[in-house]
This record gives C-alpha cells, structure tokens and sequence, in this order.
C-alpha cells in the first residue's frame, strides 16, 4: 500500500499518538507517497462531473492537505482557488508542490473548516477523503460553515463510496480501524480524529438539507455498480439557493 518514498511504520504510529494538526504536519513531507491522499481516478471523475456545471469563479478547497483538489478546482475556476487546511506542515507542502502565476490565483490558508474565515465569497467548494476527522455530531456547524462562505447559487460538491458488504475484507479492516481508533483516543489525550465508518450518506443529506442546501446525488459511473444496481460511488452537490439560510 506504501511506496519506498511513504513514511515507515513507526512514523505512522508516531502521527497516530500525536494530535490531528501535529500527526499531518510529521505526516507531511510523505503524505503524497501514501494512500491517504485521494486517488487521481476520483479527483478526475469529481472534475469531469462539475465541468458541466461550470465555469466557476472563485474555489475552495476544504481540508486541502496538500492540494489535490486544488488541482482539481484550478481547472473549473476562471478566479482564484483557496485552499484551508489545519496543518501546517501540509500546507508548505502544497504551497512548494503546486505552484502557479495563475489565472487563476492560489491562496493557502491555515484555518478550521469548523470556523472558517471567509465571507460569502466562492461559488464552489470542494472536499477529498476529510469528513472522518469530523464527529457526526460536528457536521451541522461544519455544514453551515460551508453553506456561509458560499455565493446564493454555489455549490459545494464531494465524492462518497458506498460502504463495503460484511463480505468484504474490507469491511472488517475498517472496522477495526475505527474500533482501535476509539480505544486509542478513550485512553490518550489529544484524541486523534479519522473514522472511516462514520460519515453516512443518509445523515449526510440530511444535515446539508438543514444547513439550507438543495441536494443532489450524482452517480461516478467510472467506478462502476454493486450488485443491487446502486452507484459504487457517488458526488454530492448541495446547492446554496437563493436567499436560504440554516433551519
């Protein structure tokens, strides 16, 4: 799963006993050799949903790590693209990995997608493989935060894969990994937030309706379907309308 370049076992196990902020920002200078970061083939798949949608003035890229959806975003906004992360250590990363003239420009921002320092500012807003950092119960005022910084009519847009079968291997490696989560962070302190299995699409949806979005579920066909006929991946887009505001 890791290349000769990622980081070594007891590296990682390091970031896992360290806080989200300080585990990224050792995780930084190799965190593009893992499997962490986003696949291209969904990065791609997202870019060639939202083409169609376009074009977009101003971008942000939510939780940007190292600016892969930055790449992403620079090819749909004519503007400027933002990127916000808390680390860092992963920001001087992008910032010396992704470099451009532009149009369109490139900020990089430390920030807390839970507080975010922007007005009503971008007309989309885009997130890769970050929503397990965030509690279920942190999602309403994650939302809002979102729904806030986005123009009436924008978007903010990201890719869900359906949940592995209890057949699968999978299923039970990332239920192990959320079961070793919450025993590591029910006896040390800071807690280190990443659960895998807690970020459902049915609540998803429901708590971007409240936070005022109109939402909208957009098939990934390039990743294929399961059994039962439904999408093996999904794009959310949940549009801020006109005038709407938080329930």
């Amino acid at each position: 799963m890791f290349t000769p370049q990622g980081p070594t076992l007891r590296e990682l196990a390091v970031q896992a006993l360290s806080s989200v902020e300080h585990g990224y920002d050792l995780l930084a200078p190799k965190f593009d050799h893992t499997p962490f970061r986003t696949p291209d083939s969904i990065l791609d798949a997202v870019g060639r949903a939202l083409e169609p949608m376009g074009p977009f003035g101003a971008g942000l890229d939510l939780c940007c790590g190292t600016g892969a959806g930055m790449e992403v975003l620079r090819e749909l906004c004519l503007d400027s693209v933002a990127g916000i992360d808390v680390s860092a250590g992963m920001l001087a990363v992008g910032r010396e990995r992704l470099r451009s003239d532009g149009p369109p420009s490139l900020a990089w921002v430390r920030g807390d997608a839970r507080a975010l320092p922007f007005g009503s500012a971008f007309d989309l807003v885009v997130s890769f493989g970050a929503f397990g950092h965030f509690l279920p119960r942190e999602l309403p005022g994650l939302f809002a935060q979102v729904h806030s910084v986005l123009r009436p009519g924008g978007r903010f847009a990201f890719p869900v894969m359906a949940p592995p079968r209890p057949s699968s291997p999978w299923y039970w490696a990332l239920l192990g990994f959320d079961a070793v989560m919450r025993v590591r962070n029910a006896v040390r302190r800071p807690p280190f937030v990443m659960y895998y299995r807690a970020f459902r699409l049915g609540d998803v949806q429901r708590e971007l309706s409240r936070a005022g979005f109109e939402v909208e579920l957009h098939a990934l066909p390039e990743f294929g379907y399961r059994r039962d006929g439904s999408p093996r991946c999904r794009m959310v887009v949940a549009t801020r309308g006109p005038g709407t505001a938080p329930a």
